[in-house]
């Protein structure tokens, strides 16, 4: 039996894909509560975790508070603060994914109800946790790059249609919408946990498709410690670039490719079925380059379980959550500022 019984709202592609097998796959967490309307939803949710109890609402939810340790919500990024809001009145440990909010000032109100309540507050930043950044970080640890000159990072795809039937792609950004938002949130993130955070934000924010929400941004951040951070994030990138490629005063670290941990989530599979999960192949290892020369580099596996095995030890013990909430506040605080930029052409200075 778990220990700690945990509530989803919303069933869309983060909670059925990401976060309820990750909450099943770990030890001491279960999912109790599914939230969802949708007649489809519901019955896939009974199909992929039998026992579980799935109500219309989420008042039906909070009438059965007590009987639940946590929720997670994974409704429409506009929908997240309001309801953040509503779980922590109900007396609940909160996990948002990711964005916090719309807006900084959405999520500093999340965070300070937090606060204020002496709640647990978490916010699903996964990609802390991809095998690629966890490697860099090691490297960054041991001095293998030496001073990190310009560290590059992208999310792009090639969607030169937009899906209707997607609100991160349809929705305008008041609303939740768009690449910035939506892949910004990991971009910016990572950036910030790697090199702190930014000092002076530049951004190109477009609409490339017709629809409301954006669909190719590019944003340059200098970090107060001298480090440029170059994140790109595009649904029309008919050429994707390297994942990653990080330059720094000894050698650089070039990584072409996503690890398979959401390949594997969206075929079905579960890291406590799945032996050796997040081991990256040899063939997909980042290298280490110093101009001609250039050689594999071990890959960290990628460890998205870590999140919630982090909230199980939160719940357990009273340690700080898997993700600072603040840290979500700066995260949109720098997309603010990147927005600024593109409407205005100008660099904007972000204070400490």
């Amino acid at each position: 039996m778990a220990h700690f019984q945990g509530a989803i709202i919303g069933y869309g592609l983060a909670a059925s894909v990401f976060h309820a097998p990750l909450i099943a796959s770990t030890s001491g967490l279960a999912v109790r509560t599914v939230v969802t309307g949708d007649r489809a939803r519901r019955e896939q949710a009974l199909r992929e975790h039998p026992g579980v109890s799935v109500v219309p609402d989420v008042e039906a939810l909070w009438e059965r508070a007590a009987d639940h340790d946590f929720v997670v919500i994974a409704a429409r990024n506009d929908a997240h603060a309001g309801l953040a809001h509503q779980a922590l009145e109900a007396g609940l440990a909160v996990v948002v994914d990711k964005p916090l909010a719309v807006s900084a000032a959405d999520a500093e109100s999340v965070v300070e109800h937090a606060e204020a309540h002496d709640a647990l507050l978490t916010v699903f930043q996964n990609r802390r946790w991809d095998a690629d950044h966890l490697t860099l970080t090691r490297l960054l640890r041991q001095g293998e790059l030496g001073e990190v000159l310009r560290y590059e990072s992208r999310f792009e795809r090639w969607r030169p249609e937009p899906r209707a039937d997607a609100w991160r792609e349809t929705a305008a950004p008041a609303e939740g919408g768009g690449v910035l938002l939506d892949l910004g949130s990991h971009l910016v993130d990572q950036a910030v946990q790697l090199f702190g955070t930014p000092a002076r934000v530049y951004g190109e924010v477009e609409r490339r498709r017709g629809s409301a929400g954006d669909d190719d941004a590019f944003v340059a951040l200098r970090h107060r410690g001298g480090t440029l951070s170059h994140l790109w994030m595009s649904a029309v990138a008919a050429a994707p670039g390297p994942r990653l490629r990080v330059l720094g005063g000894r050698a650089a670290f070039v990584v072409e490719e996503l690890d398979g941990q959401e390949d594997a989530l969206r075929a079905g599979k579960r890291p406590d079925r799945e032996p050796g999960w997040g081991v990256v192949p040899e063939p997909r290892w980042g290298r280490l380059v110093r101009g001609g020369e250039s050689e594999p580099v071990l890959s960290e596996a990628g460890a998205w379980p870590r999140f919630y095995a982090e909230l199980e030890r939160a719940l357990r013990t009273g340690d700080p959550p898997p993700v600072d909430p603040r840290d979500a506040v700066t995260t949109l605080r720098v997309i603010e500022a990147a927005r600024k930029s593109a409407d205005s052409r100008v660099v904007v200075e972000l204070t400490a």
